[in-house]
């Protein structure tokens, strides 16, 4: 039984190892179904006599170039996917002064919906438009750290309310604000639990408000004063560490959408503070170790359960502000500026500014941040199906096209203009069950979004019509679809015509053994179900075939380097020619036309064409043509006398021109310009031959349609070089012999006054050098005598 179980494995782990290459042949796909999810150019042939003898079910699956070359188009399924635009409502332009529109009438994002079938491999693009609307609604909620180092930013705030609602007016007509405070939580070691500090815990004479977690001060509002009334009441109070927990504020007014009064249009969040936060894990510190729920829990405007719950992490905030579209406004305090810009970068669609020491400049600060935020655009989309990749591409003002993570945003937009982005969804695979999926498409910090709905081609047309127990697949072993059989469980083969414990029956094996050979298949194949499966080959156009696989279509002769010289087919090892084309190798041409001479004949009419190529039967002439003879003489010298004797009645053979040389038209021109030119006539040679008195003549010899038809064109008169004169000559020689002699005479008295000069320059030297003695006369002698006594001493 080990055995039985085992052979089937192993047979599909040859096919996977094998077929390395061609990804649509490699997936071995058994049905078409398979097939089409393995790429888009995989194509399945549903002709009922599509596979050759030994081939597998597989072999239906073929990229579709290889598959149109011996499978009908109307028999290849081939599903492509599509797309569907379902709402498609315009962008909306308007302007301040044009009718007021409620926020949901307002459209940026175009499409709104779409539904896509996507086919595995095969990506679907789309185009979408955003628009940034003009006079677009905001809502902004101001939330404030109310710990007692911002006591002088209070005061500066209490006339928030009206200053920043005429700055906004400038952008928009639809403007509200909600103000809202946090200290920390309200357990050991954040605040002071005694009962003194609890009611104020501040120290000295000031007055403080009890501490508190967060509290929503006003709901979102368009009524400027009430803001300031409201916010003019509020006490600052006190807590004991510098970290505030102000994340546990920030998450109860991202998730309390009803109670803050949120609307869906763009969400500001301006968070006010001069120190650090507090983060989960924190909480343990006062012995808090739920998570944080990231539900509401706001009690007559107060978060009730800050003791109850951990602070909030940040990636769990940026999912929260993400969900809800709340764009941030971090406006802190110089010292904590690289912290918050730290912060920033993790939470999408934030600004951080710098808060002055009162909050003086808190409005400049608000606008700022508003308009980097609005003048920037970025697309996220939800979490994805499994198998499923999805490609941006931006184009964006001045023509800058973005691609990669720069495809989603396009920056520097101001209100009125109009992107647009690629968007291409791709399916690798089905989802399990081919259930539809939906996404969801939108900028980040607007609550638009274009919804997507996503089906899936799982399975070819051809599948509906299958026939369930079909007599066709071996008495009803299988359902029989697009073209084949795919077999119920436990059956194999083509036509399901065997169980899997029939696979390795010896008897079974002998069908697959050509001749009673002793190679099952001729060893490029398996034995299933007594029937050879040729394997497949790394190169999928190499093609194993057969009864026993015993043929291929590579290993016929080849020319060239190619398989039958490129101009046949190899089928089962012998190369079927194409038309016009013969031989072992087909790289024999019966095509003649490389064989024809300029004169239009045929190898020159010496020789035959044989395969493209002339063989001369004259062993003399040689070349493509036949048309050299290196041993034959010239046409010009060879036909010099005749034409010598026609032309001119001279020349060796002018006694037997008349039998020897009337092979030939003649015709008499008056000058050389007057012959036949190259391409007036076929077989055209120039000749310019000299005769025995040294005379040139000129003539041409041409060959037109046949050998027999030789026409000579020749210049009536010869040209004769003319006597020397001799006066010139001599006076010539004469007159030489005087101006050699010249030449001579002043050269030699050329070189006599050189010589002179350097006599004369050499004598001067010496001259100059002579020197005259005039001391004593040699033999005088003087008639005094000195004497030296040789013991004088010298005293």
């Amino acid at each position: 039984m080990a055995l039985v179980a085992t052979k089937p494995l192993l047979i599909c782990w040859v096919y996977f190892f094998i077929t390395d290459g061609n990804e649509c042949t490699k997936s071995n796909a058994k049905s078409c179904g398979e097939c089409i999810q393995v790429a888009a150019n995989c194509g399945w042939c549903t002709k009922p006599d599509f596979l050759k003898q030994g081939e597998p079910t597989s072999a239906r699956c073929d990229d579709l170039e290889s598959l149109r070359k011996r499978c009908p188009d109307d028999m290849i399924e081939n599903p492509r996917g599509t797309q569907k635009v379902l709402q498609n409502k315009p962008v909306t332009n308007r302007s301040q002064n044009s009718e007021k529109l409620k926020p949901e009438e307002i459209t940026q994002i175009q499409p709104q919906k779409m539904s896509l079938t996507l086919r595995s491999g095969e990506p679907q693009s789309f185009e979408l438009k955003f628009k940034r609307a003009e006079d677009y609604p905001i809502d902004l909620y101001y939330l404030m750290d109310l710990s007692f180092s911002m006591k002088d930013d209070l005061e500066n705030v209490k006339n928030l309310g009206t200053s920043l609602r005429e700055e906004m007016s400038l952008i928009t007509s639809d403007f509200r604000i909600g103000f809202g405070s946090f200290v920390e939580k309200t357990v050991m070691p954040y605040i002071s639990t005694t009962p003194a500090k609890l009611l104020n815990p501040c120290t000295g004479d000031q007055n403080c408000t009890s501490p508190f977690s967060y509290k929503n001060v006003l709901s979102l509002t368009s009524d400027g004063n009430q803001f300031n009334t409201l916010v003019g009441q509020q006490q600052i109070s006190g807590n004991l560490d510098s970290p505030e927990g102000g994340f546990d504020a920030i998450m109860q007014v991202a998730v309390c959408s009803d109670i803050i009064g949120w609307r869906n249009v763009t969400r500001l969040l301006v968070f006010s503070t001069d120190a650090g936060f507090h983060f989960a894990g924190d909480g343990k510190l006062g012995g808090i170790v739920l998570p944080n729920d990231g539900k509401c829990h706001l009690k007559d405007g107060m978060y009730t359960m800050s003791h109850y719950y951990d602070y909030p992490s940040i990636a769990h905030l940026v999912q929260k502000l993400s969900e809800n579209n709340i764009q941030t406004i971090f406006a802190v305090t110089e010292e904590f500026q690289p912290v918050y810009k730290e912060l920033k970068n993790l939470i999408p669609k934030s600004a951080v500014g710098t808060l002055s020491a009162n909050s003086s400049n808190v409005i400049k600060l608000i606008i700022d941040a508003y308009n980097s935020l609005s003048s920037e655009v970025i697309l996220e989309n939800g979490k994805l199906p499994e198998g499923m990749t999805i490609n941006y591409v931006s184009y964006c003002k001045n023509g800058i096209i973005g691609t990669g993570e720069n495809g989603r945003k396009c920056s520097n937009i101001s209100i009125g203009d109009e992107v647009m982005f690629n968007i291409s969804i791709t399916a690798q695979k089905c989802p399990k069950k081919g259930q539809s999926e939906t996404i969801r498409i939108k900028p980040q910090g607007f609550n638009e979004e274009v919804e997507i709905t996503l089906n899936f081609i799982c399975e070819c047309e051809c599948h509906n019509q299958g026939i369930p127990n079909s007599p066709i697949c071996n008495n009803g072993n299988g359902t029989f679809e697009c073209g084949a059989c795919r077999c119920n469980e436990g059956r194999i083969g083509r036509v399901c015509e065997c169980s899997t414990e029939e696979v390795n029956s010896d008897d079974l094996d002998a069908n697959c053994r050509k001749d009673n050979s002793t190679d099952i298949c001729s060893t490029n194949g398996d034995c299933i179900c007594g029937e050879c499966v040729c394997k497949k080959r790394e190169n999928p156009n190499e093609i194993f075939s057969g009864k026993y696989c015993e043929c291929d279509n590579f290993n016929c002769d080849r020319s060239n380097n190619k398989i039958c010289g490129g101009h046949g087919d190899c089928e089962c090892r012998v190369c079927k020619c194409y038309p016009n084309y013969t031989g072992s190798a087909c790289d024999c041409s019966l095509d003649t036309s490389t064989c024809l001479a300029k004169n239009g004949q045929i190898c020159n009419g010496r020789g035959i064409c044989e395969c493209g190529t002339c063989k001369c039967t004259d062993p003399k002439f040689q070349g493509p043509t036949c048309e050299i003879c290196p041993t034959c003489p010239g046409v010009c010298t060879e036909h010099k006398e005749c034409v010598q004797c026609r032309a001119f009645e001279t020349g060796e053979k002018r006694e037997t021109c008349q039998t020897e040389c009337m092979y030939f038209n003649l015709t008499k021109v008056s000058n050389r310009d007057k012959l036949p030119q190259p391409g007036q006539a076929s077989a055209l040679t120039h000749c310019k031959e000299r005769d025995a008195r040294d005379c040139w003549f000129y003539f041409t010899y041409a060959v037109n349609n046949s050998e027999s038809d030789i026409h000579v064109h020749v210049v009536e008169k010869p040209e004769c070089p003319s006597g020397p004169d001799i006066v010139p000559i001599v006076a010539g020689v004469v007159a030489g012999i005087v101006l050699i002699g010249l030449a001579l005479l002043l050269i030699w008295k050329l070189l006599m006054i050189i010589h002179d000069r350097r006599e004369f320059a050499k004598f001067e030297k010496e001259k100059m050098n002579a020197k005259w003695d005039t001391g004593e006369n040699p033999i005088y002698k003087s008639a005094v005598t000195t004497v030296v006594n040789p013991k004088y001493e010298g005293k």
